[in-house]
């Protein structure tokens, strides 16, 4: 791993995210770009954990300063919401076939991570937050695969059914769509334009928002069994 990261930087009105540019998932949120960048440097033990047993070879840095902004955008109402939704330049860079094959691998330690929390804990009472709030497991589970197949729609613009009545059955069949869409994204098979006319998203911005969805709610789960 190199010893400097590079960072981008959404900031919104109320809240900004920083997310490592080639680390899907590894994404963090504050009241503006300071926090969020200690934030972000805070979780990355944590991010460097889930990697662990992937083929992914990753070292969390242990000074704030190898974390470096190379681009900032300004945020908008999803960024305040509390989700990066950010338009970065770094986006439409190609993909070289190494870069190709960490993408994919740490998509896919992502889910193998939500799926280890899902399953740790099932049956277990999760704890509410201060305002008794909080999904249960099952509604989760169903929000983050849900959530990845509308993510699909961005990329391919054709999405993937997941059915309501056994979302925990949905997951392979969402991911392997999501994956085959990728392949397909990477090698220009996909129209620029989705069917209203709006500008499709890459595999760079595709793997960002769905890795940092998918840990944050594995996060959340452990965070909140404990």
């Amino acid at each position: 791993m190199p010893t400097v990261v590079d960072c981008l930087v959404e900031s919104g009105a109320k809240r900004a995210f920083a997310s490592a540019a080639t680390w899907p998932g590894w994404c963090r949120s504050g009241r503006d770009e300071h926090s969020a960048m200690v934030a972000l440097q805070t979780y990355g033990s944590r991010y460097s954990r889930l990697l662990r047993d992937s083929e992914v070879r990753f070292s969390a840095p242990r000074a704030a300063c190898a974390l470096r902004v190379v681009e900032r955008v300004p945020g908008n109402a999803t960024t305040d919401f509390g989700a990066p939704d950010g338009m970065f330049d770094a986006d439409a860079q190609p993909v070289t076939a190494r870069e190709w094959i960490l993408l994919r691998r740490v998509l896919e330690a992502c889910w193998v991570a939500f799926d280890r929390s899902a399953a740790d804990a099932t049956g277990v009472e999760l704890r509410k937050g201060p305002r008794g709030g909080g999904r249960e497991l099952d509604a989760i589970v169903a929000h983050v695969v849900n959530a990845e197949a509308g993510y699909l729609r961005r990329l391919t613009a054709a999405g993937v059914t997941v059915d309501d009545s056994d979302v925990w059955g949905s997951r392979e069949p969402e991911r392997a769509a999501v994956l085959e869409g990728l392949d397909r994204a990477r090698a220009g098979d996909l129209p620029e334009r989705g069917p209203r006319g709006g500008a499709m998203w890459t595999p760079r911005r595709f793997a960002r928002r769905a890795a940092w969805h998918v840990l944050d709610h594995a996060w959340e789960i452990e965070d909140r069994k404990s």
